[in-house]
């Protein structure tokens, strides 16, 4: 039975004539995660996070497992094959000893992950030895080698898809640096020539070969012994490549759960420069804003989304008005009635483009005047020929004499000054690291740019100023917290951290919701230092001296103290009208909407949450707080 005949759930991206789809099809990863499974990874451990020893094949797992959860919320539309080599059974189209491809049913070897896949693999360790066993694939005295068998199945099952259009990756998990160790003679040298012809093979098909070595503490793993041929390490690149592929692994162990987004074009603008002279441009988003998404009403019978309608009733006939509502003016004792169309006309003060207004030197653009994450645009030739020589032409101009572009962005409803700055092509030996294109940087308005504010504007008050002696411990309390490194994306959102990990939940029937991390509460542990708190003491003395009374001071007087008294009587009156509700009992009856937002901001209050927004988003905001 077709769940979705009538489309409804379909998005943008499932349309093959869309854009977005075919954007996505040419960003599709195909992986094959290749696992030796020898009884030498059963056999070899080294400490786990909880100090408990963890086999190398149970560590090579989890993290496919965590790499799978992951990918249906990053890049579900990608598509992986699970692969064991060293295996007593074999399962696969080549029909070759000593390799497994793992599966479940109504899904071919490479293809999208999906729930069923995800929870069998979580339990395949309980069942492997039984069902696939371990078995050594390369003997001394056997013409067999499973580690050929492995790359030529991985090259098989990457067939499907041009790699033009997709990304191929092979990903092999072992912790044998010499597979060819118990051989020796011709036998060895044939071998090893064979193997690596194969996976030069799969290389010249597009096919990049990334190896995840697992060692132990006390005896590391030698790339070069073999792999570093095999992967076409150079001499100079297999002193940097343990630490990196260290790295790597626990990148894997560790992933957030995120949405990937492939670079789009967000809308095509025109830049108009002067005497009719004008060209088209892309714009791209270079930051997207991430929500868990508004809650979407279900009828509790037909399990489609709810439609709302509204209407609008006379108030003089009480009759149903089926015409449009316009809106008057009163002028002059007469109302002038303007129409929707009118209206939308009267608030369109631009045409949609982009003017060039002239140029400034670099020095006059200031780091504040970044208000918002900036659009990165390039030239494009679709409907403009010549767009993109013209742009260069710009470019190159702009960097040679240190000038940005202001221009007038013409948006619609919201017009404003924008920086058009250009940026270089950055190459490295891996290839392009920033391509080369202008930034549009959102420059404020007069308004938005704010004077300091002060507190103590009567000419009667000593205005406080801080000694040297106040500054030098300030710094040294600065220095003793200070992170080094810092930056923002180190954190994750963990609103949306516990919204995936409730989706995974409910996708995998789990009885517990996954543990996630608060990235953003303090470090307690930290600040506790002797360190840090010796700091922290000695600024307090030089500052307020040892008879300061933090309780009866720690806000001050004046307005900020009357502010801090009004917040402090809205919460303790918000939370007693809160107390009033069974919240637990609505959220769970699906009562919350029968609420009004003041009804809903006594929660939010009650629990210092944000009350901005709309009624969707408040029972979103409550519902996520209490872990619903």
């Amino acid at each position: 039975m077709e769940l979705d005949p009538d489309d409804i759930f379909k998005d943008d991206e499932d349309d093959s004539d869309s854009e977005f789809y075919q954007q996505r099809e040419s960003s599709k990863e195909f992986v094959v995660y290749l696992v030796d499974a020898s009884p030498k990874m059963f056999s070899t451990t080294c400490p786990g996070e909880d100090q408990k020893n963890e086999t190398h094949f149970h560590i090579a797992v989890s993290c496919i497992a965590q790499s799978l959860k992951t990918q249906i919320i990053n890049r579900s539309y990608d598509e992986v094959a699970i692969c064991f080599f060293n295996t007593r059974e074999k399962r696969n189209l080549q029909d070759v000893n000593g390799v497994f491809v793992y599966n479940v049913v109504e899904r071919e070897y490479l293809d999208r992950p999906t729930a069923r896949l995800i929870k069998d693999f979580d339990c395949i360790e309980e069942s492997f030895m039984k069902d696939i066993g371990s078995q050594y694939g390369i003997l001394s005295g056997s013409r067999e080698n499973s580690l050929y068998n492995a790359l030529w199945v991985a090259q098989a099952l990457l067939r499907k898809g041009s790699s033009r259009t997709a990304h191929k990756r092979i990903l092999l998990f072992t912790n044998e640096d010499d597979p060819f160790g118990s051989i020796k003679g011709a036998a060895k040298a044939d071998m090893t020539r064979t193997t690596l012809q194969r996976a030069k093979d799969a290389q010249d098909l597009g096919i990049s070969i990334e190896l995840l070595p697992l060692g132990r503490p006390d005896e590391e793993f030698n790339v070069s012994l073999f792999y570093a041929q095999l992967i076409g390490l150079e001499d100079d690149d297999a002193a940097q490549f343990m630490p990196s592929a260290g790295q790597k692994l626990e990148d894997m162990k560790d992933q957030l759960r995120k949405q990937m987004f492939a670079k789009r074009i967000v809308r095509r603008i025109t830049l108009l420069i002067a005497n009719g002279l004008s060209i088209e441009l892309n714009t791209y988003a270079l930051i997207r804003p991430t929500t868990p998404g508004a809650i979407m009403w279900l009828d509790s019978v037909t399990n489609r989304p709810l439609k709302t309608e509204r209407s609008f009733i006379c108030a003089d006939t009480g009759a149903l008005m089926h015409e449009p509502r316009k809106l008057s003016q009163s002028y002059k004792n007469e109302n002038i009635i303007f129409s929707v169309e009118e209206l939308s006309e009267i608030k369109r003060v631009s045409t949609g483009h982009l003017r060039l207004l002239g140029f400034k030197p670099l020095s006059c653009l200031k780091d504040y005047h970044n208000l918002r994450p900036s659009t990165f645009v390039f030239p494009s030739d679709k409907e403009v020929v010549g767009s993109t020589r013209i742009f260069i032409a710009l470019h190159r101009s702009m960097l040679r004499l240190n000038r940005f572009a202001v221009a007038y962005c013409g948006s619609s409803f919201h017009p404003r000054l924008v920086a058009l700055v250009a940026q270089d092509e950055i190459i490295s030996a891996g290839g392009q690291v920033e391509p080369p294109g202008m930034h549009m940087i959102y420059l404020p308005y007069t308004d938005d740019v704010r004077l300091i504010e002060e507190f103590h504007s009567e000419s009667n008050v000593r205005v406080p100023r801080a000694t040297d002696d106040h500054i030098k411990k300030a710094a040294d309390l600065i220095k003793r917290i200070y992170l080094k490194d810092f930056s923002v994306c180190q954190f994750a959102n963990p609103a949306l951290q516990r919204h995936y990990a409730m989706l995974q939940a409910l996708a995998l029937e789990e009885e517990e919701i996954p543990d996630t991390i608060d990235e953003t509460l303090p470090d307690e542990e930290g600040m506790a230092r002797l360190g840090v708190v010796k700091a922290i003491e000695e600024f307090k003395l030089s500052v307020y001296g040892d008879k300061y009374d933090e309780e009866s001071n720690s806000v001050g007087n004046g307005k900020a103290n009357e502010a801090s008294k009004k917040r402090k009587a809205a919460a303790e009156n918000a939370a007693n009208e809160s107390a009033n509700y069974d919240w637990a009992d609505l959220a769970d009856n699906g009562q919350l909407k029968d609420l009004t937002v003041a009804e809903l901001k006594l929660y939010l209050t009650a629990h210092n949450l944000p009350v901005s927004g709309k009624k969707e988003a408040l029972i979103s905001r409550i519902l996520t707080h209490m872990g619903k």
